[in-house]
C-alpha cells in the first residue's frame, strides 16, 4: 500500500504547509487527500464522511490557497469567499482552524452569528475582510441591512448542510446562495444527502465531483461502545461516578432542564461541571465550553446543540444520559470522542423503558455494543474510567466586570436577565447571562435609587407608600365612600371630567385637537409607571426595531433598517 501523501505534496502554498508542520500536520486524512486536488482546481466539490473525519481542513486549505492565487484585493463591506454554518459553536470552531492559517497569507477573517451584538460584526464587514464564518440567520441580517455585498464572493462553502436543514435554515440557505456570483465556486461537505440537500446540489453546484469516505474497520476498533442497564434508582450514581473519573466526560441529554438540573446536580455531588444548550446567552455557553476545554470543570453537560461543531481534544467519555430519539444523532453525538484516529469509550444509559428503544438504535447505527448490567460500585466502572475518583468544589469560572457591566455583554436571550448557567453550589451560580451581584461593586458607588433617572416619569411628591397607613386602619373599601370624593393623596386634580362621560369617541375629536395636560393629569402616580422589561420607557410604536446592542436588526450607512415585514429569518442554535 503506497503511502499517505503529505500536504505538501498537494500543491498548497508554502506558508500553508509551514502552519501546518508548525501544528504538528504533515498527512492529510482521507477526506483531506480525496477532496483537497478538486477543490484546488476550482471545481466544485462535494464531500460526504463521518463527523471527526477531518473535513475543516479539506476546504480551508484549498480555500485560502484558491483566494491567494486570485490577488485580488479585499474592500469593504464585500468579503471575498463564505462558509456557512449551522451553529455559533461551530462557526468559532472553523474560525479557529482558519485563522492561523489564514493570517500566513495576510487574510482577514471574522464570523457572524446571533445571541452577540451588531456593532462588531458591522464593524469588521466595515474594515474589510477575506473570509467570513456565518450561520444563515444573523448573515441574512446583514444582508438586509445592507452591510455585506456579495458580488465579490469567489468561493461559498457549506459545513453540514444536513444540519442546517434540520434545523430549518434551508430557505435562508437558497436565498443566500442565489445571491452569490454564479461562475464562483462552491464546496459543500454534508454527512448525508437527505432533507433537501440533494435539491441545493443540483441547484447550486455545477457538475460537482463527489467524494465519500466511509468509516472502515479501523476506524470502528478506535470507539468502544457500551450499554448500560441501569434502574432509575442507579442512575445518576453510575454517572457521578465516571464523570468524577480523570478525564473529560460529555454527557448527552434531550432537554434544556435535564441538562441544567444534571449539571446542578452534579456540582452537588462535588464533581465540577459546566452546562451547554440553546437556553444559554452565547457568552455564557463560550465561557463555559471554554472552562471545559481548559479543564476547570472535567465534565460538561449539553443536549444536541454539542452534537455537531464541538471539538475537544482528549474527550475520554461520552455518555448518552438520555438516548436520542434517531440513530443520526447517535452517531454525531457519539463522534465528539474518538476524532481525528484518536480512541473513545460511548456508554449509553439504559432504563427499563428504553431498552427496546436503544436496541433498535444500535441496528440503524450499525454497531454491536457491549451490554452489561451496571450499579455503582461495580468493577466495569473502574474498567472502563481508570484512576481515582476526585470530589471538588466547582471553581468560579464567572469572568470579573465594572459595576453594571454585564446588561448587554451577551446579546442573548438571557443576558441581562437571570442566571441559566451551569447551576448552583453554595448558593454561587456558574453561569448566569448577567453576572454575580458582587460584580457589580458595592451598593454605596452605584448611587440611590433617587439618582436614577425616571425616565420622564411624573412626579410621585412627598407621598410614599410606606407612610401610609396600615390597611386595616384605612377601612374596607364600602367604608370609603365613592371613588371620586377620597383624598387624592397631594395628587393633581382629575377635575369634573369622568371617563364614563366623554361620549362617543368620533364626538371628541381627533388627539391632537384635544388639549394635552400635564402627565400627572391624567394618571395615577400610585401606580409604577409602564417600561419594557429592560428597564427602559416602553415606545409608543409596537413596530419599530429594536437597538442593535439588543439584537433587533441593524441599520446602517448602506443601507438603512431591512423591509423584511413581519418576516424574520431562524436564529442559530
Amino acid at each position: 500500500m503506497d503511502p499517505r501523501p503529505s500536504f505538501a505534496d498537494l500543491g498548497l502554498p508554502t506558508p500553508l504547509v509551514d502552519e501546518l508542520t508548525s501544528q504538528g500536520l504533515i498527512e492529510p486524512f482521507p477526506i483531506q487527500q480525496a477532496t483537497i486536488a478538486d477543490a484546488l482546481a476550482g471545481r466544485d466539490t462535494l464531500g460526504r464522511g463521518r463527523t471527526g473525519s477531518g473535513k475543516t481542513l479539506a476546504f480551508t486549505l484549498p480555500l485560502l490557497a484558491r483566494l491567494e492565487a486570485s490577488g485580488k484585493q479585499r474592500e469593504r463591506f464585500a468579503p471575498r469567499a463564505l462558509i456557512l454554518v449551522p451553529t455559533r459553536e461551530l462557526a468559532n470552531q472553523v474560525c479557529d482552524v482558519l485563522s492561523p492559517l489564514a493570517k500566513r497569507l495576510g487574510m482577514r477573517t471574522t464570523t457572524v452569528y446571533g445571541g452577540v451584538g451588531y456593532p462588531k460584526q458591522i464593524e469588521a464587514m466595515r474594515n474589510g475582510v477575506d473570509i467570513v464564518v456565518a450561520c444563515p440567520g444573523r448573515f441574512i441580517d446583514l444582508m438586509e441591512s445592507g452591510h455585506v455585498d456579495l458580488d465579490a464572493i469567489e468561493i461559498t462553502v457549506l459545513d453540514e448542510a444536513d444540519h442546517m436543514a434540520e434545523l430549518g435554515f434551508l430557505e435562508h440557505v437558497t436565498h443566500i446562495l442565489s445571491k452569490t456570483p454564479k461562475e464562483g465556486q462552491r464546496l459543500l461537505f454534508s454527512a448525508t444527502l437527505d432533507r433537501g440537500i440533494d435539491k441545493l446540489v443540483r441547484k447550486f453546484l455545477n457538475n460537482p465531483v463527489t467524494h465519500e469516505v466511509e468509516t472502515n474497520s479501523e476506524d470502528e476498533a478506535q470507539m468502544t461502545h457500551y450499554f448500560f442497564n441501569v434502574s432509575q434508582a442507579s442512575r445518576f450514581d453510575v454517572l457521578q461516578d465516571l464523570c468524577a473519573a480523570p478525564g473529560r466526560s460529555l454527557v448527552f441529554t434531550r432537554t434544556k432542564h435535564g441538562a441544567r438540573k444534571l449539571t446542578e446536580a452534579l456540582i452537588k455531588a462535588g464533581v465540577p461541571s459546566v452546562e451547554l444548550h440553546g437556553d444559554l446567552s452565547q457568552n455564557v455557553r463560550a465561557r463555559n465550553l471554554a472552562a471545559f476545554s481548559s479543564g476547570k470543570a472535567d465534565t460538561l453537560v449539553a443536549t444536541d446543540i454539542a452534537a455537531r461543531g464541538i471539538h475537544v481534544d482528549d474527550i475520554a467519555l461520552v455518555i448518552h444520559a438520555d438516548p436520542p430519539e434517531e440513530h443520526k444523532a447517535f452517531l454525531h453525538r457519539s463522534g465528539r470522542t474518538a476524532r481525528a484516529g484518536a480512541e473513545g469509550t460511548v456508554i449509553t444509559m439504559v432504563t427499563e423503558n428504553m431498552r427496546r428503544h436503544v436496541k433498535r438504535l444500535a441496528k440503524d447505527a450499525g454497531i454491536d455494543p457491549i451490554s452489561k448490567t451496571v450499579a455503582k460500585g461495580d468493577a466495569i466502572l473502574e474498567e472502563i474510567a481508570p484512576g481515582v475518583r476526585e470530589f471538588r468544589e466547582m471553581p468560579s469560572i464567572e469572568e470579573r466586570r465594572g459595576g453594571g457591566g454585564g446588561r448587554n455583554g451577551g446579546g442573548g436571550r438571557n443576558s441581562g436577565g437571570r442566571s441559566y448557567g451551569g447551576g448552583r453550589s453554595g448558593g454561587k451560580s456558574y453561569g448566569g447571562g448577567r453576572g454575580s451581584r458582587d460584580d457589580r461593586g458595592p451598593r454605596e458607588d452605584r448611587g440611590s435609587r433617587d439618582d436614577r433617572p425616571r425616565e420622564d416619569r411624573a412626579p410621585r411628591g412627598d407621598r410614599d407608600f410606606r407612610d401610609r397607613a396600615p390597611r386595616e386602619d384605612r377601612g374596607s373599601r364600602d367604608d370609603r365612600g365613592p371613588r371620586d370624593d377620597r383624598p387624592r393623596d397631594d395628587r393633581a386634580p382629575r377635575g369634573d371630567r369622568d371617563f364614563r362621560d366623554r361620549g362617543p369617541r368620533e364626538d371628541r375629536g381627533s388627539r391632537t385637537d384635544r388639549p394635552r395636560g400635564p402627565r400627572t393629569d391624567s394618571r395615577d402616580d400610585s401606580r409604577a409607571p409602564r417600561s419594557d422589561f429592560r428597564g427602559g420607557p416602553r415606545s409608543d410604536s409596537r413596530g419599530g426595531g429594536r437597538p442593535d446592542s439588543r439584537g433587533g436588526r441593524p441599520s446602517g450607512p448602506r443601507g438603512g433598517s431591512s423591509s423584511g415585514g413581519n418576516k424574520r429569518p431562524a436564529r442559530s442554535y
